[in-house]
């Protein structure tokens, strides 16, 4: 009877193109490691019953019941939503009607204002909300004085300020949106609907709007969730009044550790990439 033995097969280290593939792929693992882990563990310790937010003692949902009745938070939250919401509906009508125009007309400086439009997307969020800092106090004086012929209300940092701080840098985001897809719009569309009877208002309405709706819900969705998650413009941008849930949530992490802040990060960071998804998801259908 024959007692053959097969040898077992050795392990072999990768080389080649396979190696580096092998070493990228394990840096890259890494890296999503060193970003992730954070804000998992604060997922976990957000459930943690022991006030003190490195130890664990227990599971509970104590920290989320206790948010609906921190006033602090629930007040700011309110804020941002108010302040995202403004933002949302003034950077669909800017970036949906300049997208439009911007694809309609064609004019010298047709490159330059492009230019322009996308600078708030690419400039350091400090540089703007030092800028717009800046500007607000300039115009300030001026403006409170001709406000004074109408009304007792005075022009100062507040919900205006920060709406307008964030419609800035967000209606870019919905303008190249929509400039997407009014790219693969067959020319002929508007056309058609003049030809049969429509207004340039009721094509553009009926027709044109449907069309551009994916692109801009998409871009609304990001609107919101960049002005509900911006802090650094906001800093510079906002008066007592107008605390953002951002704002609130630095100050109270400055005092130290405290659980709630555990609880009202994860509902944040679930809320942001819910709406993420749902943009992401909407941009996939507009293409």
């Amino acid at each position: 009877m024959s007692t053959a033995t097969h040898a077992r097969p050795r392990f072999r280290l990768p080389s080649g193109m396979a190696l580096i593939n092998w070493l990228c792929g394990g840096w890259t693992a890494l890296i999503f490691i060193f970003l992730y882990l954070p804000i998992l563990l604060l997922i976990v310790y957000s459930f943690n019953k022991s006030d003190l937010s490195v130890v664990w003692t227990g599971f509970t949902f104590d920290w989320y019941r206790s948010l609906w009745h921190n006033e602090t938070l629930t007040d700011a939250l309110k804020n941002s939503l108010i302040i995202a919401g403004v933002t949302t509906v003034l950077s669909v009508l800017l970036g949906t009607g300049g997208a439009w125009l911007l694809h309609r007309y064609r004019f010298p400086a047709l490159k330059t204002v492009t230019t322009l439009i996308f600078v708030p997307m690419v400039i350091p969020e400090i540089i703007m909300g030092v800028s717009l800092l800046i500007l607000f106090s300039v115009i300030a004086d001026p403006l409170n004085n001709w406000l004074a012929h109408f009304t007792e209300s005075e022009f100062g940092l507040g919900y205006a300020t920060v709406i307008i701080a964030h419609t800035t840098f967000c209606f870019p985001f919905v303008l190249v949106a929509v400039q997407a897809r009014l790219t693969g719009m067959d020319p002929f569309l508007e056309e058609a609907a003049l030809d049969l009877g429509a207004s340039p208002l009721k094509a553009f309405l009926l027709v044109l709007v449907p069309y551009l709706l994916p692109a801009i819900i998409s871009g609304a969705l990001m609107a919101f969730t960049l002005s509900m998650d911006e802090y650094i413009v906001t800093l510079f941008t906002s008066g007592p009044e107008s605390q953002t849930l951002p704002l609130k949530v630095f100050g109270m992490a400055k005092k130290g550790l405290d659980p709630s802040l555990n609880a009202i990060s994860t509902v944040f960071i679930l809320a942001t990439s819910v709406l993420v998804v749902l943009a992401e998801m909407v941009r996939k259908i507009n293409r």
